[in-house]
């Protein structure tokens, strides 16, 4: 059996003979060291706590983990999918494709390779659905298109959702994951925040509500627009939620963060967040938002506590 195969591997350590200026020698030593062979990780194994399961039983479990409940990343098809009263979804703004505002060497040929890679057209779908015979406007992110950054056409998607949802007063409903702004589109990839924002502020005029579940990672310049002006504020478990990264902060004030800094939890804890809701009780949670926020809706613990709509 070879060393590469035996699980113990002898590690000699030698050390020369050596005058130091003061004259002394260090004497040659021989060192042999048994050092147990590290098994690589499984790279099926949960992130959170290592067990095993197939894709197939992660899938069926909504890309969570069975024994832990960790919140894999998810396809916008497959949120939809489970979200969606089954062919309600009906798509809008399908057509619309990025182009290279600033003629950026190489930018088509990176939006070529993320289209095929994410299989969508551009970084976030929009469409009309209904949820348990709720009508909705939902927008959902993906992460694989180009880390879910925001460019012209997502900022236009968003917009166009959120000010549709406005002139139409049905609630919109946007499932955030991004790394911040697309900076191959310079400028016109920050300006999307002031358009989303100034979108968003329409919805809040028309006082039709607008419901944001953050995923993981949301970041950058969608956290600093449109993902933090709904009216609840959701997180998926242990989403990653904030601005810059947590080691570009370290990196700036030159402090050990705390742990779990800008998780989902976190970010509850310290009141940038509504609430924590586990995949499997999203779409009855937001068809309790819709209820809730319907017209003359009387909120439960109004009712329970016997107060009246007057009193409101």
């Amino acid at each position: 059996m070879s060393d590469t195969q035996n699980p113990s591997v002898h590690v000699a350590a030698v050390i020369q003979s050596a005058a130091t200026p003061q004259g002394a020698v260090i004497q040659a030593t021989h060192a042999t060291v048994a050092v147990s062979a590290i098994p690589a990780k499984d790279p099926s194994a949960c992130p959170s706590c290592s067990a095993i399961h197939s894709p197939a039983e992660i899938k069926a479990n909504l890309k969570t983990c069975p024994s832990c409940g960790h919140h894999y990343r998810m396809e916008p098809n497959d949120r939809i999918a489970y979200l969606t009263d089954p062919g309600s979804f009906v798509e809008f703004s399908a057509n619309l494709r990025s182009l290279n505002p600033i003629d950026l060497a190489g930018y088509e040929e990176k939006l070529s390779e993320a289209e095929a890679k994410a299989r969508m057209k551009e970084a976030v779908i929009t469409g009309t659905c209904s949820i348990e015979g709720r009508a909705a406007i939902l927008g959902v992110m993906s992460f694989n298109f180009m880390g879910g950054s925001m460019g012209s056409v997502v900022g236009e998607k968003v917009a166009r959702a959120l000010l549709k949802g406005a002139a139409e007063r049905v609630p919109v409903i946007m499932y955030a994951t991004s790394g911040g702004a697309r900076m191959q589109e310079g400028i016109f990839s920050l300006m999307q925040m002031a358009k989303t924002s100034s979108a968003a502020a329409e919805m809040d005029k028309a006082g039709v509500p607008f419901f944001v579940v953050l995923c993981d990672p949301t970041t950058g310049g969608v956290t600093a627009s449109f993902a933090m002006l709904g009216d609840v504020t959701i997180a998926e478990p242990g989403a990653l939620i904030g601005f810059a990264g947590p080691r570009v902060i370290e990196g700036t004030i030159r402090q050990t963060l705390p742990e779990g800094f800008q998780r989902a939890e976190f970010q509850l804890d310290k009141g940038f967040v509504d609430l924590i809701v586990p995949r499997n009780e999203q779409r009855a949670m937001l068809v309790r938002l819709i209820d809730m926020h319907k017209p003359g809706c009387v909120p439960e613990s109004a009712s329970n506590s016997g107060i009246g709509k007057e009193e409101i």
